[in-house]
């Protein structure tokens, strides 16, 4: 099954578009921002939830500590 949530790539200005299931949540420029879309819909533990757990989150053109 394909991960839930997929990060993409930086823009230009350094954002990286958010989808979940398939929903586009808006541009995170940080964690911080990730983790505020999480809350939003309301995932279990979205405060502490590994952002590195492959079987959950797609990240495309760079992982997690890549924001620009």
């Amino acid at each position: 099954m394909d991960p839930r949530i997929v990060i993409h790539a930086p823009g230009e200005d350094g954002g990286r578009r958010v989808h979940v299931d398939g929903t586009i949540l808006g541009m995170a420029y940080s964690e911080t921002d990730l983790r505020e879309f999480l809350r939003r819909v309301e995932l279990p533990d979205w405060d502490a939830v590994d952002i590195e757990d492959r079987s959950l989150f797609k990240w495309v053109g760079g992982g997690p500590e890549t924001w620009a």
